[in-house]
């Protein structure tokens, strides 16, 4: 429809990595979305972009209107154990302006869908266990809590724990065992 606002969903290119930069420094002011208590500029991202890879570990940029909005990323797991290659870590990213919208649902189920042209079969999501928006993405989208550390995480004014939420991509029932630590 002419005049309707667009939403895009594509791989980044390196003169964006600022903008992904600037969304995941809204994460860490937050304090419920990362570990990190510190932001990043653009040369500290830069491995981490080149690490990725559109044919095995994506970036997915989220864009609307033209203007980036927020990413999401496949990473290996337990990166170098041949084993592990069908599993990736899955992370997603919103600007804040731009949550609750239903865009981190389009974002994650494209995530989801793309993981049997990169030979994913496994989804990790590893979060903060006070980042309640996160887990009832996840949940949504048919992931299972596999984990709980509890008390783990320590930030200088408050404590919290990580949880591990899993998705075996493409069955039916994705009813996985899991186990409270």
């Amino acid at each position: 429809m002419p005049g309707m606002p667009r939403l895009h969903i594509r791989w980044p290119v390196r003169t964006e990595l600022s903008a992904l930069v600037e969304i995941y420094n809204q994460a860490v002011r937050n304090g419920t979305a990362t570990g990190h208590t510190k932001e990043f500029n653009r040369q500290q991202r830069w491995e981490w972009y080149r690490s990725h890879d559109i044919m095995a570990y994506p970036i997915y940029v989220v864009t609307y209107d033209k203007k980036i909005i927020g990413y999401g990323s496949l990473s290996p797991y337990r990166k170098g154990r041949q084993a592990m290659r069908s599993i990736a870590e899955v992370s997603f990213f919103l600007d804040e302006t731009f949550q609750g919208r239903g865009f981190g649902s389009i974002l994650l189920e494209k995530i989801i869908n793309d993981c049997h042209r990169v030979k994913i079969k496994t989804l990790i999501a590893i979060l903060l266990d006070v980042n309640k928006k996160s887990v009832r993405l996840l949940k949504k989208h048919g992931f299972k809590k596999w984990g709980h550390f509890r008390d783990v995480v320590e930030f200088e004014d408050k404590t919290c724990g990580q949880l591990i939420y899993g998705l075996k991509v493409g069955e039916k029932n994705n009813e996985i065992l899991h186990c409270e630590v």
